[in-house]
């Protein structure tokens, strides 16, 4: 069947200030952590140096996106003002242009401020773990600065999130958030938006597999899907490993999100992770 064909079309395109990126097929998007406590040490690049040999290396194995975060939103972790993440993020978006003028970069923030200065830098998209929950003013500035944006669902902030995952129906709450939330963002004229289920925020384990088992009904919404799995505790929690050792687990569960309908997969190993996406394309093709 051809896309078109399907209830829900898949032939994405992102506007990305004049770059169109189709998602006709998915897209791998590689995490860059400016931080010192992200909870997988090989992320972290808080040096000029790491910072360019970890994107080269990203790009060079076939990343389509560039993530940058200055904030690490694990469980628990320590708050970081809004001042230093700033300087981080601006800090790294204008060094990889600089490096990269054809790389396509997303700026992980839930603060206005620092979406702004990302994309002054030279960032085109905002990736909003708060789904625009934790800044009254995200929604307008996205508007205002016309990238696209990933609204992700959670509930509280990192530090509350594990003890607010009381859920009646769980995909059922997930799909009436997004669904009121892109509303607003549309009425603001917010064109290109992608949602993100959250997995990790305000989930438990149980949650995220249901979750992941129920991601096809995600697919209602008719926007393009990012999944987040990447080394999380969902997988290395329950082999009883720890995230170094999540790589494997991480290549199964991000091929079943492709089944279920991912368009975008945010992750630490791009190699592996396109590695995945070009075998699962040559089965459906094979189909």
């Amino acid at each position: 069947m051809e896309a078109k064909d399907t209830p829900f079309s898949t032939d994405y395109t992102l506007n990305f200030r004049g770059k169109l990126l189709s998602l006709l097929h998915p897209r791998v998007m590689g995490i860059l952590n400016i931080t010192p406590d992200s909870f997988y040490a090989g992320s972290r690049v808080m040096d000029e140096k790491a910072l360019l040999e970890q994107a080269s290396r990203m790009l060079a194995d076939g990343a389509d996106l560039l993530d940058i975060g200055g904030y690490s939103t694990r469980p628990g972790a320590a708050e970081v003002s809004e001042e230093e993440e700033r300087k981080r993020v601006s800090w790294a978006a204008s060094l990889l242009i600089r490096e990269f003028p054809d790389a396509l970069i997303s700026v992980d923030t839930f603060r206005a401020s620092v979406a702004k200065a990302g994309v002054e830098a030279g960032a085109c998209m905002i990736n909003d773990v708060g789904g625009g929950t934790l800044d009254a003013q995200m929604f307008e500035m996205v508007a205002s600065l016309q990238v696209p944006y990933v609204l992700m669902h959670m509930r509280g902030t990192p530090q509350t999130m594990t003890g607010l995952n009381q859920y009646d129906d769980l995909a059922k709450e997930i799909i009436d958030y997004f669904a009121v939330t892109l509303n607003k963002l549309r009425q603001l004229g917010v064109k290109d938006i992608v949602a993100d289920p959250g997995f990790g925020f305000a989930k438990n384990i149980q949650q995220n597999y249901i979750l992941l088992n129920r991601m096809r009904l995600l697919k209602a919404l008719d926007v393009p899907l990012l999944v987040g799995i990447s080394r999380k505790s969902l997988i290395w929690k329950s082999l009883g490993i720890s995230p170094e050792e999540a790589g494997n687990g991480t290549t199964v569960l991000n091929t079943i999100a492709l089944d279920r309908g991912a368009s975008i997969l945010r992750v630490h190993d791009v190699k592996q992770t396109v590695e995945t996406v070009k075998l699962w394309r040559l089965t459906k093709a094979n189909a």
